[in-house]
């Protein structure tokens, strides 16, 4: 009797997955496709963008009352199967050896050459605010 220890060869350590130990994960859909994915198996990223675009921002920061306001920024988990991750160019396809790999790409960010423009700093309402107290006292000391 002839006994063979057969195993498979695998392309990941985890399967593609991030359930050690547990049978069983729920669903999601995905945010792209609504395909139906285990959540372990979701590439997962956070969206985060300006809740007005770009065009209006000047804008409502010339508008606001306050000075040196910082509009929020909308916060979007964003869950994608891995044909769309793949297809959307979320993640890419790497080699063998690239697999091996586990620590996270560095992020490059883009050199600015330009100055910002600020409309709104704290400056303006310092002045404001003096100057309506100045009036202020000088009304009261006038009577």
């Amino acid at each position: 009797m002839f006994v063979f220890n057969f195993s498979y060869t695998f392309k990941r350590r985890n399967g593609g997955r991030n359930k050690h130990g547990h049978g069983h994960v729920k669903f999601f859909h995905c945010s792209n496709y609504s395909k139906c994915c285990p959540k372990d198996k979701a590439i997962k990223r956070f969206l985060v963008r300006n809740i007005v675009e770009q065009a209006t921002v000047r804008d409502v920061q010339e508008a606001c009352v306050y000075g040196g306001y910082t509009l929020p920024k909308l916060y979007a988990k964003m869950q994608y199967c891995v044909s769309c991750a793949i297809h959307s160019h979320v993640v890419r396809v790497r080699s063998k050896e690239n697999r091996r790999i586990r620590e996270p790409p560095q992020h490059f960010r883009r050199r600015s050459t330009f100055v910002s423009y600020i409309p709104n700093t704290i400056l303006p309402g310092a002045l404001d605010f003096l100057l309506a107290v100045v009036a202020i006292i000088m009304v009261t000391f006038s009577q």
